[in-house]
């Protein structure tokens, strides 16, 4: 109301009249509204247009508030469940499963055909997604099913293609099983709705709804995640097989997922089965897939160059969501054998270089302004690196001469292209290399100062792969780090490693570290030691350096002594530190690994360490360097090895990491018996075999033999003699007894106490007989249920056999009998009356 109409005082209530004529007026309103509305036909309400919004977040509708709420609590349970392992009992008979299958079971209830709401709320799509890791076969077959028809819509979705690429992912198992016959068993139920179609027919079908819009659905930055991983399902082999863990491929450079989505699934934590033995794991190298699935591969490749012309195929070089999938589909094309052709789509990436090599094979190509672009563009140069890995041999040979060749001083070290130049030089001939090296030896500085070790590996890994070229490479890994004179040639580790060169003073090194210790935060009192941040210091060994000298290592003989006679000479002291650090360490172990270090060699490396091993051992990265050098040496280094650390045993015995390395030199049996030692050290270590039933001894009866005639059955701790478990703990109680023993248990039976053996035997009189024929019924009736415990113990030994034959009744021999009888005199006269004062 405007403020001039308005009036102060009492507000009175309307009367019955004035509130009608509201109600009235309301009713017309809408028509009003309607009239004053009309215009053209292009004008869209709001409403609409937020309604239509709603409609792409929601296709399908939106989630209950109280199912998301409960499967809000199906995704904390099953959390938990991922986090923790369950403790199974040994003797249960209760399944451990059972309960997490009945949750599990519930919840796949409720998810009944509300399955595409959850895969598009953004809540309940992350809580599918750990679900379908603990689905089984059978299970997944009918939720992919539930999703057929709508896999495109689904695909294009933010949340729901999360959902899809997962599944797919983890249907490889599924796949693999079903291609060797191995199918779940169909409940009734299921039976009676019809017929459940295979994941491989799944999967075909899948690919049939996708292929027609398959040029948009590489270009949409949610649907293309979905072609990657339906097309890594489709052609393991070819493409390499995916990780589950992280969603990267193994065996190639194909992200399945983008960094965001890779960092947001990583925070959901651990997603695998929550049962204790869910479907038995398939190794990579063991899965296989259907044959209908190679043509299904090839249909993509043929769609995408039906549907894409060249310009359009060069467009998505560039394009960092269409280029990973253009540089599975090159591979699939390649590996397929369909790429050299004019046409195809290598062709088209390679602006026709295949069409001009089948039209004139001797012709030279112009260069393209487009193929020099995609050299130095951080997302096309992955795409170049397939074309220079997968290319024909010609066109290899015709892109090094057009694009490579006197252009490497300058591309070997740009921040993007030395990637590519270093993919190349893993193809080249050895007339190229040559070449390569005579051309980089003005830069190679530059090289090393930028950082671009990577075109260095790559040409000592190929000179290693031809056994040829290698002098000329290492005299350019020489000039890069001006390691030129024999007596530089001693820093030779030291330099490569940090990647500094032999003209560092030791001014610069202190100028640099004061330059990075000013630079480095100061760390908070608080703040634990382990977790404060240390300063930059510039000598600190770096994985390049380490990387390089590791490849170095593989070289023929001649060209591997110069890294060898810098390890002997920087001094143990400096070994010892580089043993001890996580990167470093990393390039001893490759002494001790490479096939072209002789064994002399390792032996003099291994040699080095004596009188120092216990300092070696005493580090966490040590003591496996230490286990390695141990590993090595044969029976008479061992033995050095040994008596070298003797001195220092009880302090690596107390060591966090040195006990483990002195767990098998057994110093105790070298200083008690150093030729059994010898002998132990000398035997080859076999694989433990099976513990096997010990036969019983010739002079022993049939009835000593446990389970001989009862037929038990002996576990095989026992048919080997072991005690059994809950048995008697004393010393010696598992070795065999000697005969006076054999005699005492065979007369007062195991089962007296030692305080009762004084009155075992009671003074000469009237009573005597009474007593022993009272005597021999009580240990008749104990002898019967020990009987059977007697039997599981499985005791060997002569002395065990004759005590088994005296209990059975049998007839001992005669000069036994005399010293039985001298026995039983012996305490009759001294113990015989406290037996009687204590029967009193």
């Amino acid at each position: 109301m405007p403020r001039e109409n308005r009036k102060r005082g009492k507000k009175h209530k309307k009367k019955a009249e004035e509130v009608a004529d509201v109600h009235q007026n309301a009713d017309t309103y809408p028509e009003e509204q309607e009239v004053n509305e009309a215009g053209p036909s292009w004008i869209v309400p709001a409403r609409e247009e937020r309604d239509a919004a709603a409609d792409l977040n929601a296709p399908f509708g939106y989630v209950d508030a109280e199912v998301k709420a409960y499967f809000r609590t199906v995704d904390v349970q099953i959390r938990e469940w991922q986090e923790t392992r369950p403790e199974v009992e040994e003797n249960a008979d209760i399944d451990p499963n059972e309960d997490r299958r009945l949750f599990f079971v519930a919840a796949l209830s409720e998810m009944a055909e509300k399955e595409k709401q959850l895969a598009t709320d953004p809540d309940c799509s992350t809580i599918l997604e750990r679900m379908i890791h603990s689905m089984d076969d059978f299970v997944r077959r009918v939720f992919m099913d539930k999703l057929s028809g709508s896999f495109e819509q689904l695909s294009r979705h933010r949340f729901a293609s999360h959902v899809c690429q997962t599944l797919l992912t983890v249907a490889a198992d599924t796949v693999s099983r079903e291609a060797r016959g191995i199918f779940p068993p169909m409940p009734e139920t299921e039976e009676e709705q019809g017929e459940l179609r295979t994941m491989t027919q799944l999967v075909l079908d899948a690919c049939e709804e996708l292929l027609p819009s398959l040029s948009s659905l590489v270009l949409d930055s949610f649907a293309s995640h979905v072609i990657r991983a339906l097309l890594l399902l489709l052609a393991p082999d070819v493409l390499g097989a995916a990780d589950q863990t992280n969603g990267a491929s193994r065996g190639s450079s194909f992200a399945l997922r983008s960094k965001k989505s890779a960092a947001y699934k990583a925070r959901q934590g651990s997603m695998k089965s929550v049962f204790v033995e869910g479907q038995p794991e398939v190794s990579q190298h063991a899965k296989s897939t259907p044959k209908e699935f190679r043509q299904a591969a090839l249909r993509f490749v043929t769609a995408m160059r039906e549907q894409l012309g060249e310009n359009e195929v060069r467009a998505l070089a560039a394009n960092q969501v269409a280029s990973p999938v253009l540089q599975m589909v090159l591979e699939l094309e390649a590996a397929y054998g369909k790429a050299d052709s004019p046409g195809s789509i290598m062709d088209h990436v390679l602006v026709g270089l295949i069409t001009l090599i089948h039209e004139n094979p001797g012709a030279t190509a112009p260069e393209s302004d487009y193929l020099m672009t995609l050299l130095r563009d951080p997302t096309a140069s992955h795409l170049l690196e397939t074309l220079v890995r997968r290319s024909p041999e010609r066109v290899f040979d015709l892109l090094w001469q057009t694009y490579f060749v006197g252009k490497l001083s300058r591309l070997a070290v740009h921040p993007v292209a030395n990637f590519v130049v270093a993919k190349a030089f893993e193809r080249v001939s050895l007339e190229q290399l040559e070449a390569a090296v005579e051309e980089l030896q003005g830069v190679a500085g530059k090289i090393v100062k930028n950082g671009r070790t990577g075109v260095l590996r790559a040409l000592i890994d190929r000179s290693a792969a031809l056994q040829a070229g290698a002098e000329g490479t290492m005299q350019l890994v020489a000039s890069a780090f001006d390691l030129d004179s024999d007596e530089s040639r001693k820093l030779f580790v030291p330099c490569i490693l940090r990647l500094k060169t032999v003209a560092v003073t030791p001014q610069e090194y202190r100028r640099a570290v004061e330059a990075a210790s000013k630079s480095a935060p100061e760390p908070k009192d608080d703040e634990p030691k382990h977790k404060r941040r240390k300063a930059d210091d510039p000598l600190e060994p770096t994985t390049q350096g380490a990387v390089l000298l590791q490849s170095i290592l593989r070289l023929p003989s001649p060209h591997v002594d110069v890294v060898l006679n810098s390890l002997q000479a920087i001094g143990v002291d400096e070994l010892i530190d580089m043993a001890h650090h996580v990167t470093s360490s990393r390039v001893l172990d490759a002494v001790l690994e490479s096939p072209t270090v002789s064994h002399k060699d390792k032996r003099k490396f291994v040699m080095t360490f004596i009188g120092r091993y216990h300092d070696l051992v005493d580090d966490r990265i040590g003591s496996r360097v230490g286990e390695r050098c141990w590993a090595f040496a044969d029976p008479y280094l061992k033995e050095k090895i040994a008596r070298s650390v003797m001195p220092h045993e009880h302090a690596l015995a107390g060591s966090a990491f040195g006990k483990f390395f002195m767990r098998p030199l057994a110093l105790h049996v070298l200083q008690r018996d150093p030729e059994k030692w010898k002998s132990m050290q000398a035997a080859p270590k076999a694989p433990p075999a099976p513990p096997a039933p010990t036969p019983a001894p010739a002079n022993s009866s049939a009835k000593s033999a446990p389970g001989a005639q009862t037929g038990e059955v002996t576990s095989p701790d026992q048919a080997n003699g072991d005690k059994p478990k809950g048995k008697s703990k004393g010393k010696g109680k598992g070795q065999p007894q000697d005969e006076i023993d054999a005699l005492f248990d065979a007369t007062l039976g195991k089962k007296v106490k030692k305080a009762d053996l004084a009155g075992a035997a009671p003074p000469p009189g009237p009573d005597t007989g009474k007593a022993k024929s009272q005597g021999a019924e009580e240990e008749k009736g104990a002898k019967e249920p020990a009987k059977e415990k007697e039997k599981e113990k499985g005791e060997k030994g002569k002395g065990k056999s004759k005590k088994r034959k005296e209990r059975d009744g049998d007839a001992g021999d005669r000069d036994l009998e005399d010293v039985l009888g001298a026995i039983r005199a012996a305490p009759k006269e001294d113990k015989g009356p406290k037996k009687r004062k204590r029967g009193h």
